[in-house]
């Protein structure tokens, strides 16, 4: 891979493109899949989204507000690279309380612009060329092109619906090499909805133990669980110092457009991460870290209500693509489905597309979210009750056409 793509930036200079300036790893990289099927969709008010991870309410008034205040009060200042000291001990309590993690405020929590800058910056801190990232899949997207423009390797461990797409013990230790090095972790998952217990989770700490890896937890969805409380892998014996815990506001509490999340971890791991931050943005900004501070003090009864909203509206999806006729298994966390679509005999991609044009609903090939993807299709059910009854009436109607 890396020969064809130095061989194209040969041509790009004989050629005299400007595409010749271009890191190698970049040009090769693909754009991201999820934006494919949104630009599709995009600008269409006929077509319903179930494609963009996104909650469809708006973030609480008086966070809002206080975000308002703030910039009214003149509060336009840069922060603490590392965030405002009263927003990082509200997370290091939220988190003591809610996920029985305990972090020092100052020098083992960092604020970030979101939590895709953590897990950046994360893996910019600890790959080195070559190092091997053991990645779960299908999975959030970042992960691999992030590994790879860190100099890392992906390494995609395939997950299965028999298994409520788990990491099992079995399937981690056949990827295990010399050379691996991070195990990534994204559980609620984005895009089956699958959740890691307790029990779950105990021989997966085992294994990274035994193997001396270093564990990125992405529990941007941990709020978001139906029937049992979400696990934080930090919080089992020995894990602590070896995981980096991510997460943030956007999913939880509607603030996707703020661009705000953390990264908590052991101290010297933080100081290496706040290192490269310090670098490129300086510090997130002063009035969205006010915001998150509202809504993590005084936001949870917000909270609970859009969770039990979620609720109620995974139960009507997976239901909805049962009685159709397409096998879904039930998601325990998130705000995904991810039905099968093996049975129309037609690819994700083609599924995906045809459904756009001749049913006009957006969903997400499952492909693009790395091995065991393909045959499935995602769909964010963080949208109104009306628009997910519609879009299943549709996609029903766009089934029955394909048989006839």
């Amino acid at each position: 891979m890396i020969k064809q793509e130095q061989s194209n930036i040969e041509k790009y200079r004989e050629s005299g493109s400007v595409k010749r300036f271009l890191n190698p790893l970049v040009d090769d990289m693909p754009p991201s899949g999820i934006r494919k099927y949104f630009d599709l969709a995009s600008g269409n008010k006929e077509i319903i989204s179930l494609g963009v991870g996104e909650p469809d309410f708006v973030t609480p008034w008086h966070v809002r507000e206080a975000a308002v205040a703030s910039l009214e009060r003149g509060r336009t200042t840069y922060t603490p690279n590392a965030g405002l000291l009263e927003l990082r001990e509200a997370i290091a309590e939220y988190l003591h309380t809610q996920f029985a993690v305990t972090y020092e405020p100052r020098n083992e929590v960092m604020v970030t612009i979101g939590g895709s800058e953590a897990i950046d910056l994360a893996l910019r801190s600890f790959i080195c060329p070559g190092d091997e990232v053991l990645v779960p899949e299908p999975c959030y997207i970042p992960y691999a092109p992030i590994t790879a423009i860190s100099g890392g390797v992906p390494v995609g461990i395939e997950t299965f619906a028999k298994d409520n797409f788990r990491l099992t013990p079995e399937a981690l230790k056949a990827k295990i090499t010399p050379r691996s090095k991070v195990l990534i972790l994204c559980y609620p998952s984005n895009p089956t909805g699958g959740i890691m217990t307790y029990e779950d989770l105990l021989p997966i700490a085992k294994i990274v133990e035994e193997h001396d890896l270093l564990v990125i937890s992405d529990e941007i969805y941990a709020e978001l669980t139906y029937g049992s409380k979400h696990v934080s892998i930090a919080s089992l014996p020995g894990m602590k110092e070896r995981t980096i815990l991510v997460s943030g506001f956007s999913k939880a509490f509607a603030m996707t457009g703020w661009r705000m999340g953390y990264a908590c971890g052991h101290q010297d791991l933080i100081s290496a991460m706040l290192k490269i931050h310090q670098y490129t943005v300086m510090c997130a900004p002063v009035m969205g870290q006010i915001a998150a501070y509202e809504a993590l003090t005084r936001g949870m009864e917000e909270k609970d209500r859009m969770m039990e909203s979620y609720n109620q509206r995974r139960r009507l999806v997976v239901k909805g693509f049962r009685d159709i006729g397409l096998e879904c298994h039930e998601p325990q966390g998130a705000f995904y489905v991810f039905p099968s679509i093996t049975s129309t005999g037609l690819s994700s991609d083609e599924f995906c597309e045809r459904l756009l044009r001749e049913g006009k609903v957006a969903t997400v090939a499952g492909h693009v979210f790395g091995l065991g993807g393909e045959g499935f299709i995602r769909c964010s059910y963080a949208t109104s009750v009306s628009q997910l009854q519609e879009a299943i009436h549709r996609i029903d109607g766009f089934l029955r056409k394909l048989n006839g």
